[in-house]
């Protein structure tokens, strides 16, 4: 790794927005490609930020700092990644279930999502059921992610299962589900594909789903 890419990934890992965004210019400026630098300075240095974070290292205002100078960073790179470079890896349609307001683990799995180069479609918080498959349909996505907070709204995540298999995403796409109350057992209860018990699984897990959807 260049030096440059090296500084970006531990400016990135501190949350310099602002010298991350300058450094990108900078990598562009001195001729490294976009995508090197979204590759090899950018991602590596979130995926630093989110194994520190499974190992309670680090917790969610550092991630969400990082976060911030990974999408500042980004910025400066979208318009440059136009056509076959911006390697198209999956989509996710995420939100927080139905009478759930709560939306700041949500918004972490978003970003960590994003900075594994998923396409995320964030419908926010207290989503009813049908938007998220009306959502899964018009952005041909890979999978539904839904979040719950309250043991009172996480019955209605088995209502996001029930309309997926009841439509012709059945077999299509995949739920994901995770938050505070869930657990592998409510998962299995409700016939949701996948659990995860934080953002940073939930983004790699994501990632390779959508792999295996796309090999």
């Amino acid at each position: 790794m260049s030096a440059i890419l090296q500084d970006i990934s531990e400016k990135l890992q501190k949350g310099k927005m602002k010298e991350v965004a300058e450094l990108v210019k900078q990598a562009v400026a001195d001729g490294i490609q976009p995508l090197t630098i979204l590759n090899e300075g950018l991602m590596p240095g979130m995926d630093i930020i989110g194994e520190r974070f499974k190992k309670n290292d680090i917790f969610i205002p550092e991630v969400l700092i990082a976060a911030r100078a990974m999408a500042a960073g980004t910025d400066v790179l979208r318009p440059l990644l136009v056509g076959d470079q911006m390697e198209e890896k999956g989509t996710v349609v995420i939100g927080t279930i139905k009478d759930d307001l709560h939306d700041i683990g949500k918004n972490l799995v978003r970003m960590m999502m994003e900075s594994k180069g998923l396409n995320v479609i964030d419908l926010g918080n207290s989503v009813p059921p049908a938007k998220y498959i009306e959502a899964a349909a018009k952005h041909n996505a890979d999978i539904i992610a839904c979040s719950a907070l309250l043991t009172t709204t996480m019955v209605h995540i088995k209502d996001v299962v029930k309309g997926v298999a009841e439509s012709p995403l059945a077999g299509k796409v995949k739920i994901m589900i995770g938050g505070a109350p869930v657990n592998d057992a409510f998962r299995e209860s409700i016939g949701a594909d996948y659990y995860t018990p934080d953002a940073s699984s939930a983004a790699e897990k994501a990632l390779e789903i959508c792999a295996a959807a796309r090999a």
